[in-house]
């Protein structure tokens, strides 16, 4: 009878820890607001499954003005990173620094155990991505990089026909282009634009803004496999606006049995996230990230106009993020915001702007 009370005892106290560990709220801080993404948290109203604790930035100018701009409560913000940890003890902290500061981040946040989430692309080197995936892996944090593709349907659509052999076939060759007309054309806050126009804090300029989409894709769909090699040309279209970094860059990786074309630019008449995929027997075009076509080896060309419940496909990051730290979701090895496909694409980059530099295609096999 003891032996029955003390198994019922545990297996409630297990069900008890599930049931928390799915219900409960997560708690995320932010670590620099200078990127032009920061509306997507700093807007966000706080709900059942996420909850803004705190915000670390020292630039007091843009303290007051995203404190104005979105209603926030003055004791939320904090010029100490470090402080804020131990007093707000987030769950997981969202990096909307500049990308050179995603490993400072991750510094903090790892040794504490806290999980960290950043703006694409992981990092602006390879060390620096490397010593980041070390840190997480050492104190088994979560490292998730996040890109606006990853809440595409389209995204998830193609991934799964690209996984039918029957219906594609093998894939030969991707073509990717992603970027707009620029980054003043847009308008981008001042902030934001100093940082992401600079060769250090960025790692570069349409390269690195939009390189990153087509390596993530990319690896994604070869399941992790380092291309052989990689070859870039970049150019400087707008020299006036742009002095320091490049505004136009067209990347080639090879594959032993595919290609894949990055075409980053920030000279794009309109803005664009969209790809084809080639393979032996059929294609797949996205237009955006709810319309597609696709057509087969037997079939003729579909349509498709998706939503998220029909792909499952989570459209808030923060979401994915809070229940990826729930243990509801397990992030896929490669997946688009796993740390193995994004040291990835930090490699691939480096090799980018090393022959664009050179005029020579770099091996990485």
């Amino acid at each position: 009878m003891k032996k029955y009370i003390l198994v019922l005892f545990l297996n409630t106290f297990l069900l008890l820890q599930f049931l928390v560990a799915h219900s409960q709220t997560v708690r995320l801080a932010v670590a620099g607001i200078s990127h032009g993404h920061n509306a997507w948290i700093l807007g966000r109203k706080n709900d059942t499954a996420v909850q803004l604790v705190g915000i670390f930035e020292t630039n007091q100018v843009l303290v007051k003005k995203m404190m104005d701009k979105y209603h926030l409560a003055p004791s939320l913000f904090y010029n100490d990173l470090n402080k804020m940890l131990d007093e707000v003890k987030p769950d997981g902290v969202l990096g909307f620094g500049t990308t050179l500061q995603h490993l400072s981040v991750a510094e903090a946040c790892a040794p504490k155990g806290i999980h960290v989430m950043v703006e694409k692309p992981m990092a602006t080197t390879v060390a620096d991505a490397e010593n980041m995936v070390a840190l997480a892996n050492k104190h088994k944090i979560l490292l998730l990089t996040n890109y606006e593709t990853s809440w595409y349907p389209t995204t998830d659509k193609s991934f799964e026909l690209t996984r039918d052999t029957s219906f594609m076939g093998k894939i030969r060759k991707v073509v990717v282009h992603d970027g707009h007309e620029g980054p003043k054309e847009i308008g981008v806050s001042s902030e934001f634009f100093s940082w992401l126009t600079d060769p250090v804090q960025n790692g570069g300029g349409a390269l690195m803004d939009f390189g990153c989409y087509g390596a993530n894709l990319m690896t994604l769909l070869m399941n992790g496999e380092m291309p052989l090699s990689v070859t870039a040309v970049t150019s400087q279209i707008k020299p006036h606006i742009y002095p320091k970094v490049e505004d136009e860059a067209t990347i080639i990786l090879k594959y032993p049995s595919a290609q894949c074309i990055i075409q980053a630019s920030w000279n794009w008449p309109f803005a664009r996230k969209d790809m084809a995929i080639y393979g032996s027997q059929g294609y797949i075009i996205t237009k955006d990230n709810n319309n597609m076509k696709a057509k087969g080896k037997t079939g003729n060309e579909v349509e498709y106009k998706l939503t998220a419940q029909e792909t499952k496909t989570y459209t808030s990051p923060f979401l994915y993020f809070a229940d990826a730290i729930r243990n509801k979701i397990t992030i896929p090895k490669n997946g688009t915001y796993s740390p193995e496909n994004n040291l990835t694409v930090v490699k691939i980059l480096e090799a980018a702007k090393k022959s664009a530099a050179t005029g020579k295609t770099v091996y990485l096999q």
